[in-house]
């Protein structure tokens, strides 16, 4: 019987931009041949990423006295409450297998820089040495396919079937020589989680092994043994053609099978949903204020200290915004009636442009609808395929779905931990390479070490981007910026900010050089296709630059007012510092943290909960945003009701 390696590799062109789309592989005999081809085809040019405009089938003949028969792995799960526990747990594995608990902890740290590899890390498990030649490319354990029954043809791969794939996976590296264990763990920031796999206990599936939204993940296969066979098992694991034998078909074997929908039922699984969420406390509901964004607004037909908005100088209101806002609508109506480049562009857009730029001492400026869409197409137009990204872990997530939209690889580095980044660029160093972090981040309030960030740039070549959402108007002595509060004399290369905070607007915008602006204007889908800025809103942003330009008491007002207020939380007991007007007040527990919102809004001061996606689990807080216009008093009157009323309920 004739016996074929068949692989499948599927990819499409976005403008000169090669994106990968699907890719399978199978040892069969060869009568099964055209309809595993037929299928796989099929697969690769009807794939929820799109249709495939490059396809490949690779086809081997494999000698049968070639092949390696083995038995899959028994499979059990380990079903963890939290991912501390679960990782606990793949720990107790490992100290099994002869480990410390030092040394497994090391390894699991290890999967911050397996993100984003194509292939898997080889690790030393006495030493820690890494033994991949390529450590970016890693190990790829490939030639491998489970084996149909008896007297049964192969089910036709018209689909992907993740569980059996890994299964396979999994048993093939532990009959690889001197491999004592396999760790894996989804690089998917929604897929909680992974398994760990050894000879004696078999392929354990542990369903939570990190917190949702975490990046960290890759695989890592544990060897134990003379240097001198480390080519061997590499070997091994990449030319070994391998069938494994019983691989259970089910992909929930001893666990709980994914959520179905019903015919009669198809809303049920979103009903649940939204139920866990509330019984979480993690439903969210909007809040209608009848009144203009100020200092005070009224809610529920109250007058309240407004503590949560991003109006940091109060000028949503000022009558020459809004005057500058009626104008242009009696000049050029209410819409703008296209996208930029086709009659979407006005003067009113070119003027503001002009502004930004000197505003921000940069070369050009390009204007986007949102600040979220400014990210999402800066990101994915520079992030091009084989460069990298580094990006913050508590970057906006704008700037989280702009670098997965990306075809770059997304490297994330501990939160302003310079140490971190150091390695991490060294680790990427001759790569075309993004820094990216936000100036001040929006839930701690805190600001980036731009100064070490431009420095690490300029020492490995790679470029720096910067979302000043938080920071225009707010930091810097004339409000300028991150650039400004440091004194610094030269800009990063992206300066990304928003009009809908400090200047009271609607829209995004990138600051920058000419380069960049042209390169923009010409590959940023958030730019290209949508309708452009209507020109009450472009006017009423101009005119806030304007008076921000004019009047930088308004930011050293603002300034004071976050001294004043945290001063006082201070006093009070609660533990609150800032340089930027985001005070967060950490409370740790979501339902005291909505409870403390709610009690606070009955005594007339609106402050909003953050919980969790917002901030990690067990980070709940009350996140207060000052404005120019809050008057000294009534913050400490505010911070002393708020110091009251969190006292109040934790002693209860």
């Amino acid at each position: 019987m004739s016996i074929y390696s068949l692989k499948m590799r599927a990819s499409k062109h976005t403008g000169s931009i090669q994106e990968h789309v699907s890719g399978a592989e199978k040892i069969l005999p060869q009568q099964e041949l055209p309809q595993q081809m037929e299928a796989l085809l099929s697969r690769a040019l009807h794939h929820a990423k799109g249709k495939a405009d490059f396809i490949n089938l690779k086809i081997e003949a494999v000698a049968p006295e070639n092949l390696k028969y083995i038995e899959a792995l028994p499979v059990s799960t380990h079903e963890a409450a939290t991912p501390a526990e679960g990782r606990q747990f793949m720990c107790q594995i490992m100290t099994e297998l002869g480990l410390t608990p030092d040394k497994c902890q090391k390894i699991l740290e290890l999967f911050q820089a397996t993100y984003g590899m194509r292939g898997a890390m080889l690790l030393d498990v006495d030493t820690l040495e890494r033994l991949e030649p390529d450590q970016q490319r890693g190990i790829r354990a490939t030639y491998m396919d489970s084996i149909a029954p008896k007297g049964e043809a192969k089910a036709i791969c018209d689909g992907k079937n993740h569980f059996q794939e890994a299964l396979v996976l999994a048993s093939k590296v532990l009959s690889a020589p001197n491999i004592i264990g396999e760790l894996c763990m989804s690089d998917d920031p929604d897929y909680i989680t992974g398994y760990i796999a050894t000879r004696d206990k078999g392929y354990i599936r542990i369903t939570k092994l990190k917190k949702m939204g975490c990046p960290d993940g890759g695989r890592i296969f544990l060897y134990r043994g003379p240097k001198s066979q480390v080519e061997e098992c590499i070997r091994y694991l990449q030319e070994q053609r391998v069938l494994v034998k019983n691989v259970p078909s089910n992909p929930y074997a001893n666990n709980t099978p994914k959520p179905k929908s019903t015919s009669d039922k198809p809303w049920q699984i979103f009903q649940d949903i939204l139920a866990q969420k509330k019984s979480q406390q993690l439903y969210r509901n909007t809040k209608e204020i009848s009144s203009a964004q100020a200092a005070h607004i009224i809610y529920q037909g109250q007058n309240q200290l407004m503590l949560a908005s991003n109006d940091y100088l109060g000028l949503i209101d000022h009558p020459e915004v809004k005057e500058a806002a009626k104008e242009a609508i009696n000049i050029y109506g209410v819409g703008s009636g296209g996208s930029r480049l086709t009659t979407g562009t006005l003067p009113l857009h070119n003027q503001l442009e002009t502004a930004l730029a000197s505003f921000k001492h940069t070369e050009k400026a390009l204007i986007f609808n949102t600040g979220y869409m400014a990210n999402v197409g800066i990101i994915s137009a520079l992030g091009i395929k084989d460069s990298i990204i580094f990006s913050d872990e508590l970057n906006h997530a704008s700037i989280i779905d702009g670098c997965r939209l990306s075809h770059a690889k997304t490297v994330v580095y501990k939160h302003n931990d310079m140490k971190d980044l150091a390695e991490k660029l060294q680790e990427h160093a001759g790569c075309q390479g993004l820094i990216v972090t936000d100036a001040v981040f929006s839930m701690g309030g805190d600001i980036a070490p731009l100064p070490d960030i431009m420095a690490l740039a300029e020492q490995y070549h790679v470029l720096t981007m910067v979302d000043e959402a938080h920071a225009t108007g707010v930091i810097g002595a004339t409000g300028r910026g991150i650039v400004e509060h440091f004194g610094l004399k030269r800009q990063p290369d992206v300066l990304m900010g928003t009009l809908s905070k400090a200047l009271a607007a609607e829209g995004g915008y990138v600051c920058g050089s000419q380069l960049l602006i042209d390169y923009l204007r010409n590959t940023a889908r958030s730019y290209i296709f949508s309708t452009s800025l209507s020109p009450a809103v472009l006017a009423a942003a101009t005119k806030a630059l304007e008076l921000l330009e004019n009047h930088p008491s308004m930011v050293h007002q603002l300034q004071e007012n976050t001294r004043i207020f945290c001063k006082t939380l201070q006093q009070e007991g609660i533990e609150a510092h800032s340089d930027t007007a985001i005070v967060p007040i950490v409370l740790h527990d979501e339902e005291l943290a909505l409870h403390a919102a709610e009690e606070l809004n009955r005594q007339n001061i609106f402050i909003s909960p953050i919980r969790y996606p917002t901030v990690p689990k067990g980070q709940a807080m009350l996140r207060a945003a000052l404005m120019a216009t809050h008057t000294p008093e009534e913050l400490c009157q505010a911070a002393h009701t708020i110091g009251q009323t969190i006292s109040r309920l934790t002693d209860n």
